[in-house]
């Protein structure tokens, strides 16, 4: 007897739910590949269910709130990513149909042990959801980011910018890409735009990263618009030798070469190091690459530069990666700033009299960013503040502060960029 045929779509639909549970449990977010789902199609809309979710957590934890009095059950295994894949598709995507939301749902509830006995629950959940549909589709769009880090950053940047983030944070990440060299033609295979100096943005994409014209020439690399930036903020005469600390997965590294530097590339990481190292062998460039800790590195001479783009909260990268504006909290922040303080005080002494230090982070948060400015100024007495001139970035002139440090926000350009904090030093 033959076995009944597995239904249209729900594959895809575990696959996703496996995806996103293992990101509401603290994992970095990470499209499905063809590994995970060979059919692109089944692909393309397993990512847009899961991202969907993650970009519209806020309001679904609303939505969930109203309807499960009692909250999420416990020990209820792929109940939760379950429910938020279907809620995203019966609010925020009509067009995937209601239908396959429910049906769906309870299928892949029925082959997960811990959640089938909640089947029942499942279905009265979103058939509620479905007669509110309408109204939930107009939830508020301050529902979007965590309660404290919407205050923060209403402190830290105005109303304006939370609103961009906001908005930033449902439209999501273009692809931005760093050309090897000026190439109008290059430019215009790929369908893509002039952004700053030699980045430039695809707004929509419908190939792979490595099906793109001048891929498998090395005549690019992928890095967003924002973290482009700190690399050429390197005021120093080539050939110089310039250590990338926290290099992987490298884009600052080949930034450095391209710049005719020679270049030291540190990280802690030996996965993401092998992945700097087949960067560079793609692109066709050569590095010292080095596997050691960027706290305790002493090098055998000091360098003319040192770049280090230091672990912090990540919150900048919120278009590419929902996940980090709930993932991180309060408690996190502080262990950050002490780590980046010992990852300083360790750059200072890897760099040469008269060298300069540029210290970046990702992060909207001031704590690691302004803060950490300002207490440079005041602890690291051999480093000298070096303004950065808006001159040096016509594109991002308004990002320039007062201080000569530079706060690239989500809305600064259109189509938006990550957030990014950079500031500049030299050695007395």
């Amino acid at each position: 007897m033959a076995s009944k045929a597995e239904p249209a779509g729900l594959k895809l639909r575990v696959i996703a739910a496996d995806r996103l549970k293992a990101v509401l449990g603290g994992e970095h977010f990470t499209p499905l590949s063809a590994a995970d789902l060979a059919d692109g199609r089944d692909r393309a809309l397993a990512n847009r269910l899961i991202t969907t979710a993650l970009r519209r957590h806020g309001q679904i934890n609303h939505i969930i709130a109203e309807l499960l009095d009692r909250g999420l059950p416990p020990r209820s295994g792929s109940f939760e990513a379950v429910l938020r894949l279907s809620l995203a598709q019966l609010v925020f995507l009509p067009d995937l149909g209601a239908h396959s939301a429910l049906f769906l749902a309870v299928e892949a509830l029925k082959r997960d042990n811990k959640a089938r006995h909640l089947t029942g629950l499942m279905n009265a959940v979103l058939r509620r959801a479905q007669a509110n549909s309408a109204r939930y589709g107009l939830l508020p769009d301050e529902l979007l980011l965590p309660p404290s880090s919407a205050e923060a950053w209403r402190s830290a940047y105005g109303d304006e910018t939370v609103a961009d983030i906001a908005e930033a944070l449902l439209a999501g990440a273009p692809l931005d890409l760093t050309l090897r060299e000026d190439d109008p033609e290059l430019v215009e295979a790929l369908g893509a735009r002039p952004i700053m100096a030699d980045t430039v943005r695809l707004d929509s994409r419908d190939r792979s990263v490595d099906d793109l014209p001048g891929y498998a020439q090395g005549r690019w690399w992928v890095q967003d618009a924002a973290a482009a930036v700190p690399a050429r903020l390197l005021k120093l005469q080539a050939p110089g030798r310039v250590l990338d600390l926290c290099a992987a997965p490298g884009g600052k590294t080949v930034q450095l070469i391209k710049g005719g530097h020679t270049v030291t590339a540190l990280d802690t990481d030996a996965a993401r190091l092998d992945r700097l190292a087949g960067n560079l062998r793609r692109l066709g460039m050569t590095a010292e690459t080095i596997l050691a800790d960027a706290v305790t590195y002493s090098p055998h001479e000091p360098f003319d530069g040192v770049l280090l783009d230091a672990p912090c909260s990540a919150t900048g990268t919120f278009r590419r990666h929902p996940e980090v504006i709930w993932h991180r909290s309060e408690r996190d922040i502080p262990n950050r700033v002490k780590l980046q303080r010992r990852m300083l005080e360790s750059a200072v002494h890897c760099l040469a009299p008269g060298g300069t230090l540029i210290y970046c982070v990702c992060s909207l948060e001031p704590a690691e960013g302004e803060e950490q400015a300002r207490w440079i100024g005041t602890e690291l007495g051999d480093l000298v503040a070096d303004p950065i001139n808006p001159e040096e970035l016509p594109e991002l002139a308004d990002a320039v502060t007062a201080e000569g440090t530079l706060r690239i926000l989500p809305g600064i350009i259109p189509g938006g960029i990550d957030g990014f904090f950079v500031a500049r030093y030299r050695r007395r």
